[in-house]
């Protein structure tokens, strides 16, 4: 595979659709979306208030998160915020915690209030519609905190896996204090694949889910506050995944948030 990070203009997606991923620079993330470093940087304490996920089959403390679902209309610009729902994912995609409705308290309220916030997601949205020619998404949108003050952290417990959706955006927020976290991308149907650290804050992994496979390796503490903080969106079509995929469409949108 050629190397991930991509250049100006429409290489991320040229990058999508010729390998399957593509890496945002964090002056890319931000020229994709038009935020300015500081609107971003602006989120950052709301990762100190996450949760303990109660989920982690391998008796782990290490992993801490919130979670919000969306539905994003693309050709209207329109973003709806669901009632709040379990995240899902079946075996075939999460070996080791799918099959059960885990549930984790939603995002923060100033944040999913921030216009900010809504471009990000609708910016990531808008360009993933342009690849896959899709003009209305299910998102799925996690804070995660991964801690290695126990000695280590995963932030991938269930190992290689796909998510089970179209597109899959991984931001890293915030990394401090640790080592490892080697980031790996392999073609789900194909033998290549490429390895490399995101170290920098508002970089962005994009993911076309389909056909890539992709997993983080463990981190371990070099310092007193070991922490890699991400944020992952995920977008799918066609509905939510649920145990009930009766239950999976858009019965329980909220109403419009608009960029």
């Amino acid at each position: 595979m050629s190397h991930p990070w991509s250049l100006a203009g429409n290489a991320p997606v040229r990058f999508l659709q010729t390998q399957g991923f593509a890496m945002l620079a964090p002056e890319e993330l931000m020229g994709l979306t038009s935020l300015p470093r500081t609107a971003l940087d602006a989120w950052l304490p709301l990762w100190n208030s996450l949760g303990p996920d109660e989920y982690l089959r391998d008796g782990g403390r290490y992993r801490s998160r919130r979670h919000s679902c969306y539905i994003q209309d693309v050709s209207g610009g329109g973003l709806s915020l669901t009632s709040r729902r379990a995240h899902f994912q079946s075996t075939d995609y999460n070996a080791l915690h799918g099959g059960i409705d885990r549930w984790f308290e939603p995002l923060e309220e100033s944040l999913l209030q921030s216009p900010a916030w809504t471009k990000l997601l609708t910016s990531l949205g808008a360009l993933f519609g342009s690849v896959a020619g899709i003009d209305r998404w299910f998102i799925e949108a996690h804070q995660f905190r991964i801690d290695a003050r126990d000695g280590v952290g995963r932030p991938t417990p269930e190992g290689a896996h796909r998510d089970g959706v179209d597109y899959v955006a991984v931001i890293v927020v915030n990394r401090q204090d640790v080592k490892g976290g080697e980031t790996r991308v392999f073609q789900a149907h194909g033998p290549l694949g490429m390895r490399f650290l995101i170290d920098r804050p508002w970089s962005a992994l994009l993911l076309d889910d389909v056909r890539v496979i992709h997993e983080t390796t463990p981190i371990q503490p070099t310092g007193p506050a070991p922490v890699r903080d991400t944020l992952v969106l995920t977008y799918r079509r066609g509905g939510f995944q649920a145990a009930n995929q009766a239950a999976n469409q858009d019965t329980s949108a909220q109403g419009p948030q608009t960029a």
